[in-house]
């Protein structure tokens, strides 16, 4: 979809605004609108129902039995990492001390408001400090394009129709996401826990949790196949005589679900005599022992990436052997029947949760031959390959959309396009269809990845 200029343009003057159509007014940001902050409210006079909705930086927070504001006006961020993004409120609502709201003046369309200044990119007028936030004297003071009323109500329909495809464009992607998530999950539970051949003989493998297995597999527990290593206390105090050495070691952040994040790896004391006690080998199979619910039992295997690691204690170290590949094990730990046995059996907390390292060890594992694993285990890293492949190409679709969102807007709202001539009955193709193609190819609803 392609959108014509304007038949003529003059210098605004402004470096981020550049030529803005000639009949165009050029002013300052305050000429307007009038942008003021919300008032405190506390915590508990924030309610989950109510009359009035609250607003805060980054929009609705609950509700409040009182009002601060009433019609339509756009919300701006004021402070925090996501100060200067733009949200809309109308009726009656409160503006808390995190917002900022533009009233508009002398007829400017609310809407068309809220996307120019979406377009300026506020964020980059925070101010640095431990908390940042809008400098909105320096806003109230920018210069701005302004088109006549009447035009304004068309820019704001035209964006409000445009880009409400858009967006359906990209919830239907982010879908499509959730569903690659969830047949991904699939893939792993059912394959390390049914094998490659649906014809093969089962077996009642004795646990509800774990369900029928194929008749050849062991099914043991987890203790009969590896030990389990315990990790460093961070805080532990050692005598003054007590040699102690810094030494890297992993936390519960940075063991994720089949993946280590080792972007912030921290130190922590340990006295000499305990380093073997705490050590990581290659091969050991990382596991969290608790904290939030989905954290509980998800990691990975340990490469030796750093020199000389150690572990904290709520982190277990698990060393396979007899047969057990720590490859293997690590993929049976990320399977709804493994996640359902870590948390049946750990101590539950709101929602928070923690696992023995007995109860870990007393968990049933289904075991096939080696070389039986490593086949399972190379098929199923090409199927995964392939399901990421299309999250990657989602992903890509959905900042390809975003881009387009946001030109589409900032090319309106300044007078880059004209779209004078739009009427919201037009037969206009959806924008971003082409870009969403090729990530939806190889899924169906009916039949997952291909």
């Amino acid at each position: 979809m392609t959108f014509p200029k304007y038949p003529e343009y003059k210098d605004s003057g402004v470096e981020w605004l550049g030529e803005v159509p000639a009949h165009w007014e050029v002013l300052k940001i305050k000429r307007i609108c009038h942008l003021q902050s919300g008032e405190f409210i506390s915590p508990d006079q924030i309610i989950e129902e109510g009359d009035f909705p609250v607003y805060g930086g980054n929009g609705k927070r609950g509700y409040a039995s009182h009002y601060t504001h009433e019609g339509l006006h756009p919300i701006v961020g004021r402070q925090g990492a996501l100060c200067g993004n733009i949200n809309y409120a109308t009726g009656r609502f409160w503006a808390s001390e995190h917002a900022v709201v533009a009233r508009t003046e002398n007829g400017v369309h609310p809407f068309w408001l809220g996307e120019l200044l979406r377009s300026m990119d506020l964020n980059q007028y925070s101010v640095s400090a431990a908390q940042p936030g809008l400098a909105v004297d320096r806003i109230r003071n920018l210069m701005t394009g302004l088109p006549p009323t009447e035009e304004q109500e068309v820019i704001a329909a035209f964006l409000d129709h445009e880009t409400g495809k858009i967006d359906a464009l990209i919830e239907e992607q982010r879908r499509l996401i959730e569903l690659l998530k969830e047949k991904r999950q699939a893939v792993i539970s059912h394959t390390v826990t049914k094998g490659l051949d649906p014809n093969v003989p089962m077996k009642d493998s004795g646990v509800e949790w774990l369900g029928e297995v194929p008749a050849h597999w062991a099914v043991a527990a987890l203790r009969w196949y590896a030990t389990v290593q315990g990790g460093v206390a961070k805080g532990k105090k050692y005598g003054p005589d007590e040699p102690v050495v810094l030494r890297p070691y992993l936390r519960v952040a940075n063991v994720q679900d089949g993946h280590l994040d080792l972007s912030e790896v921290y130190d922590v004391p340990v006295s000499l005599t305990e380093l073997n006690r705490y050590e990581l080998r290659e091969g050991d199979v990382l596991m969290n022992e608790g904290g939030d619910s989905d954290k509980l039992g998800r990691g990975a295997v340990w490469q030796g990436q750093i020199e000389g690691c150690l572990h904290q204690n709520h982190v277990f170290a698990i060393r396979p052997s007899r047969g057990l590949s720590a490859n293997w094990l690590s993929m049976f730990t990320r399977s709804d029947s493994a996640r359902a046995y870590f948390y049946l059996y750990s101590k539950q907390s709101t929602n928070l949760a923690s696992i023995s390292s007995r109860n870990v060890m007393s968990c049933l594992v289904p075991i096939p031959s080696p070389k039986e694993q490593s086949e399972i285990l190379e098929q199923l890293s090409e199927a995964l390959v392939r399901i990421d492949e299309l999250v990657s190409k989602t992903d890509r679709a959905i900042a390809l959309l975003l881009e387009r969102r946001s030109a589409l807007i900032s090319a309106a709202v300044t007078g880059k396009i004209d779209v004078r001539a739009w009427s919201r009955g037009s037969e206009a193709e959806k924008p971003g269809l082409a870009m969403v193609a090729e990530a939806s190819a190889g899924y169906s609803a009916q039949g997952g990845a291909q």
